[in-house]
Order: structure tokens, then C-alpha cells, then sequence
């Protein structure tokens, strides 16, 4: 999610430049909402959504890098081997949009935000940010050239500028190749989703297709 923060912590903008920051987590901080009101109302906001399953198994294999030692998936999603999600893990409870998107409504109105689908954003990148250029009142300057397709890992990559080196691709940690989960397990979180999701679609007035 990218948002304002305190200004004290932004460096100077000129008049006709606009200063972002982005912070995954704002999205779930209970707090996050109203100290952002209570700094500027004006704010825009912009929201990174992927599927929540494919998120919750992503976050899990790039905290398994770290922890190789980390119980399996399917001993995290679910309270003791039975049926419950346990939506107190955190690759589980951030995939639930509609919840995390109520609280910033309270203090927000929709016109506000802009959400983005993290599954075109890899498919379509040029087309994903000319929604963002025209949400903050740019001209569209990132188009399809600036983009180019990167097989290994499966992201696109950001060209550079003329004259300058390599271009600019997603870090280490992104594009690795996830654990085998098996199927039932995911279709029970997709089951348990599925009706966070029709909310968000409705909240949003965007189906993300993601049932």
C-alpha cells in the first residue's frame, strides 16, 4: 500500500511534484487509518492486491528461506490439523481485504483508492500503471517500452533510461519457486476466502477473479 506518512519524515516537494511512500503493513495497522486521516484527509491511496491464497503461500516460502526449520503450511493454516483457519497467523489474517478495507472506510472514501491487481500488474504492467498515472493526474509517460518480460523469473523488469546499465528487475526474493501444497489444503482456503472476497469485489466494484 503507498500513503503519505508524517510530512516531517518526507523530504521537500516542489509544487507540482507529488511524494509517495509505501508501507505494506499500513494496509493491516489498526492505527494506520486515523493517524492518516488526522495528518490529511486528501490523501490518495493506492492497494497492491494478489489472490489470497497465492499471497498467503508466498509469504510462507519467503519466511521458510529464513526459518528453514518452520512447521508445514498446512500445520500453520489450520488450528490443530482440523478444518478452522487459523486466521491469527498473519500469511492467513492479510488476505482477508474486506475486513482491513472496512476500517480504512471509516475515515476514507472510496474515491480515494485506487486498487490495483497484483496478478495484472505482472501481466499487463504498462496497463496496470497507466490506471495509477491517471488515478494521481499524471500524463501517461511509463508505457509498454518501458517494460520487458523476465522468463527466469517470471516478473516483468523495468528498462533503464538510455545510456544506463541493466535494467531493473525484482530482488532475490521475489520469483522463487514455492513448496508443494497439496491441493486439498488450498482448496479450503480458497473455500474460506471465497466469501471475504465477494465482499471486496463488491466494496471495491472490481472482481478480481480470483474464485
Amino acid at each position: 500500500m503507498i500513503l503519505f506518512v508524517a510530512r516531517s519524515l518526507m523530504p521537500r516537494t516542489l509544487e507540482g511534484q507529488i511524494t509517495m511512500e509505501k508501507t505494506p503493513s499500513y494496509f493491516i495497522t489498526k492505527e494506520a487509518p486515523r493517524r492518516l486521516f488526522a495528518m490529511s484527509r486528501h490523501t490518495k491511496l493506492i492497494v497492491v492486491v494478489r489472490d489470497p491464497v497465492t499471497r498467503a503461500v508466498s509469504d510462507y516460502t519467503q519466511t521458510l528461506t529464513k526459518s528453514p526449520g518452520l512447521p508445514s503450511f498446512q500445520s500453520l493454516a489450520f488450528r490443530n490439523a482440523s478444518a478452522a483457519v487459523d486466521t491469527a497467523w498473519s500469511a492467513v489474517r492479510i488476505g482477508i481485504y474486506a475486513k482491513h478495507l472496512e476500517a480504512w472506510l471509516r475515515y476514507f472514501p472510496l474515491r480515494r483508492f485506487l486498487f490495483v491487481s497484483g496478478e495484472r500488474l505482472v501481466m499487463d504492467p504498462a496497463g496496470e500503471m497507466g490506471r495509477v498515472q491517471d488515478f494521481l493526474g499524471l500524463k501517461r509517460v511509463v508505457t509498454d517500452k518501458h517494460f520487458y518480460f523476465n522468463q527466469t523469473k517470471g516478473f516483468p523488469c523495468l528498462k533503464k533510461p538510455e545510456g544506463s546499465s541493466r535494467p531493473r528487475c525484482l530482488g532475490k526474493s521475489k520469483g522463487r519457486p514455492h513448496p508443494r501444497i497439496p491441493a486439498e489444503v488450498l482448496l479450503r482456503l480458497r473455500d474460506f476466502y471465497r466469501p471475504f472476497n465477494l465482499k471486496f469485489y463488491q466494496m471495491t466494484g472490481q472482481d478480481f477473479g480470483w474464485d
